[in-house]
């Protein structure tokens, strides 16, 4: 169907609004690939639209409403509005609550219905609805051509019974990919980044260095996640030589001696962007979330074989991360006097986390073939996702850049 008139104009500023555009600003060359009517209820319609902008596709789901009808979930989300056009206004349909419990019904193909419905703010390059506290549903807006990893490897590890993943309910897609992914809502899970904050908060407030005596030790925690998930040396050769700040010459030490491992293991299908966010723990024990891996990488490059240790980095680079993360409030008085305790709680889950990994049945045949080769693979691994964490932080959060750039020394410095 074609859009009402005017409609296509509103989207090139919207795009640049929102968060998962990849784009920065409005973008230079865009056109509206496909739009079609998905619903209509009560005088209000609900539209999806893809639209290429600068090279990339995008899944807008689009509400349109006639003028002057008060939308009061619009208050606070200007960003979401299109705007107006001949007699009706645009905006995100996924904060309409009456369209966004139509969109379940669409996506399961009328399976599935509920009664109430609620967005995740958190999230970024995705949208993601709750319906009724027992389904969610991920709304791709980055459009890839075949499948997206998050339903690819979540549907498989659930056909082999892999009872760790939230089971899947619906998929949705098209000749442009997947568009929409339902799953099992985990509902009252905490995730492992929640959990591990409140774990350092305890810590701190004992005033101990010891997190093993202080309450709300988190090492057999560590150690249970590690049994969920049993050319890099080009891109760091690449990234480490940008980094200036006195780090070059270690940096080119550090890639020269990557240089010499010979065997890392072999590649297989990772995570991809393993971290404590991405554990959740429930009644019925942890589950993995999310294998889209991470989202500023090329999806071919996700989807590519790897080491597994690209997720075993991936997970103490995060333990480094919340540690940090919990005395970001404080003075520079409190955080050097929390710096031995921020330490200790590290290594110490860093260390539950990597015996327990290893420890796994059947894990050493994905292993490098030397202790010498583990270390620096998984050194590799590390510095790669520093230098990541260290990108996104300059873009979206310069506050937090000293916290990978710390990582990134560390690891130099061997």
């Amino acid at each position: 169907m074609p859009l009402p008139d005017g409609v296509a104009e509103l989207i090139p500023s919207y795009l640049a609004r929102q968060r998962w555009y990849g784009g920065a600003g409005i973008p230079s060359q865009w056109s509206v690939i496909s739009a079609e009517e998905l619903a209509a209820r009560d005088g209000h319609r609900l539209l999806r639209v893809v639209v290429e902008a600068d090279r990339e596709r995008y899944q807008l789901l689009v509400g349109e409403r006639p003028n002057g009808e008060v939308a009061e979930f619009l208050k606070g989300h200007e960003a979401a509005v299109l705007g107006p056009a001949g007699a009706s206004y645009y905006y995100d349909a996924a904060l309409d609550h009456d369209l966004a419990l139509v969109l379940l019904e669409v996506v399961s193909g009328g399976a599935e219905r509920a009664s109430r419905v609620r967005p995740i703010t958190a999230e970024q390059s995705n949208t993601s609805l709750v319906y009724d506290d027992r389904i969610i549903l991920k709304v791709f807006r980055r459009l890839h051509a075949g499948r997206n990893p998050d339903v690819e490897v979540t549907t498989a590890l659930a056909a082999a019974g892999f009872d760790h993943v939230a089971p899947p309910v619906a998929v949705c897609a098209d000749e442009y990919g997947d568009l929409a992914f339902a799953q099992r809502f985990l509902a009252g899970g905490s995730d492992g980044w929640a959990l591990a904050l409140t774990s350092l908060r305890d810590l701190y407030a004992d005033g101990s260095a010891d997190p093993e005596a202080a309450g709300g030790d988190f090492a057999g925690e560590a150690g249970r996640w590690a049994g969920l998930i049993a050319s890099v040396e080009a891109r760091l050769a690449d990234a480490v030589a940008a980094l200036g700040g006195g780090l070059t010459a270690p940096a080119e030490r550090f890639v020269a001696l990557l240089h010499t491992v010979r065997e890392q293991g072999p590649g297989i299908r990772v995570h991809g962007d393993y971290h404590l966010g991405q554990v959740m723990w429930t009644d019925s024990g942890w589950y993995v979330l999310d294998f889209e891996g991470e989202p500023a990488r090329p999806l071919a490059e996700r989807a590519e074989p790897c080491s597994p240790l690209k997720d075993v980095a991936g997970m103490v680079r995060s333990f480094h991360y919340a540690s940090r993360a919990a005395l970001g409030d404080r003075s520079e008085e409190e955080v050097a006097t929390l710096e031995p305790a921020a330490t200790a709680w590290e290594l110490r889950n860093r260390n539950a986390f990597l015996t327990a990994y290893r420890a796994t049945p059947g894990i050493t045949a994905l292993l490098p073939d030397s202790e010498a080769n583990w270390e620096l693979v998984l050194a590799a691994y590390e510095m790669d996702k520093a230098l990541y964490e260290l990108d996104y932080e300059r873009a979206y959060r310069p506050d937090w850049e000293p916290i990978p750039l710390r990582a990134v020394a560390r690891l130099l410095a061997g």
